[in-house]
C-alpha cells in the first residue's frame, strides 16, 4: 500500500510513519520540516498550506492518505488565523486535491475529543453533540463535517478518528495545553520532583502511542459500512485519575509517587482532566481499541521515552 501522511514528523505521525515501513508500505511523508521524519520514507518538506506542496505529496497517487498535521490546541488558541490556514482551509483544500486524484480515496482524519469542548456530561458516548469551546476543537469539528459531507458525496472514503490523551510525547515544548500528562512520565523516570497543574483527582482519557498507531493502521482498511453515518467515532480509552497514573509510572520507574505534587489550575483542569466515564460502542464494532489496562498503557508509553 503507498499512503501519505502529513505531519509525519511529529508525535504520532513518526510512530505511524515507522509503523508503515515496518508492514512493507511505501510512505509519503509531509512536513512542516524533514528532520524527524523516519529514514525510508519519500519526505516532502513545506507547508501544508501551500498548494505546491500538497501537490508534491501526492504526485504520483496513492491508496490512502492519513492527515494528522494541525496546529494543536494551545498554539490554535494563540493565533486563530494560524489555525484556521491550516486546520481548515489546507485541510479542505487537501480533501478536495485528493478526490481530483482518486475519488473515493481512504481519508484517516486524526481529529479530537476537543470537539466535545467543556464542561462535559456526566457521560460521553456515541449520542454526545459536539460543543467545543477552544478554537482547536472548534476547527476539528469543522472538518469533522467536511470528511462527513465528501464521504456522502463519495468524493473520499473517510474515516475520523477523536483522538484522546496520547500517551507519552517527547520532552520539550509541543503547543498542546494536555503536555502535563507527559510531563509526568518524564520527571518520574528521571526521579524527578513534579507539581501536576491539576488535582490528584482530575481524570484523563488516555492511550499509548503504539495503541494509537495500531488504530490509525486499522482504520486505513476497515470496512466504513461499520462507522455511524458522520464517519466519526471516539477512540476508545481508559479513564485515568491522575493519581492512579503517577502512582503506576512511580511503580514502574522504581521510584516513590511522593515526588508528584498537585496543583488546581482550574481552568486546565476543566478543559483536560474532568473527562466523565466515557463509552465508544461504535468504535467498538468497527474494531478499535484501546490498551487494555492501566499498567500495559504505562509500560507501552515508557518504551516511547
Amino acid at each position: 500500500m503507498k499512503v501519505v501522511v502529513t505531519g509525519a514528523g511529529g508525535f504520532v505521525g513518526r510512530q505511524l510513519v515507522s509503523r508503515l515501513l515496518d508492514r512493507g508500505d511505501t510512505v509519503v511523508a509531509l512536513d512542516a520540516h524533514a528532520g524527524g521524519i523516519p529514514q525510508g520514507a519519500r519526505a516532502v518538506a513545506g507547508d501544508l498550506g501551500d498548494r505546491a506542496v500538497r501537490g508534491e505529496a501526492l504526485a504520483g497517487g496513492c491508496d490512502a492518505l492519513v492527515h494528522l498535521a494541525t496546529v494543536p490546541g494551545g498554539a490554535a488558541e494563540a493565533d486563530p488565523e494560524a489555525s484556521r490556514r491550516i486546520n481548515v482551509d489546507a485541510m479542505y483544500d487537501l480533501l478536495l486535491e485528493a478526490n481530483a486524484l482518486r475519488p473515493g480515496l481512504r481519508i484517516v482524519y486524526a481529529s479530537s475529543i476537543a470537539v466535545f469542548g467543556d464542561p462535559l456530561p456526566e457521560q460521553v458516548d456515541d449520542e454526545t453533540p459536539l460543543s467545543p469551546k477552544l478554537i482547536y476543537g472548534g476547527h476539528k469539528a469543522m472538518m469533522e463535517g467536511a470528511v462527513a459531507m465528501m464521504s456522502n458525496r463519495g468524493m473520499i472514503d473517510g474515516v475520523t478518528v477523536r483522538l484522546p490523551g496520547i500517551l507519552a510525547r517527547s520532552k520539550g515544548p509541543s503547543g498542546m495545553k494536555s503536555a502535563f500528562m507527559s510531563d509526568l512520565f518524564h520527571a518520574l523516570k528521571a526521579g524527578e520532583t513534579f507539581t501536576c497543574p491539576v488535582s490528584a483527582a482530575g481524570t484523563i482519557w488516555a492511550q499509548s502511542l503504539a495503541c494509537c498507531a495500531d488504530n490509525l493502521i486499522h482504520a486505513l482498511s476497515l470496512d466504513t459500512a461499520l462507522l455511524p453515518p458522520t464517519r466519526a467515532v471516539t477512540l476508545p480509552a481508559q479513564r485515568i485519575a491522575m493519581r492512579d497514573l503517577a502512582a503506576e509510572i512511580a511503580r514502574q520507574c522504581g521510584v516513590s509517587a511522593d515526588l508528584v505534587a498537585y496543583g488546581a489550575d482550574t481552568e486546565l483542569e476543566a478543559a483536560f482532566a474532568a473527562q466523565p466515564p466515557l463509552a465508544t460502542p461504535a468504535a467498538e464494532r468497527a474494531g478499535f481499541v484501546h490498551d487494555g489496562d492501566l499498567s500495559s498503557l504505562v509500560r507501552s508509553a515508557l518504551q516511547t521515552l
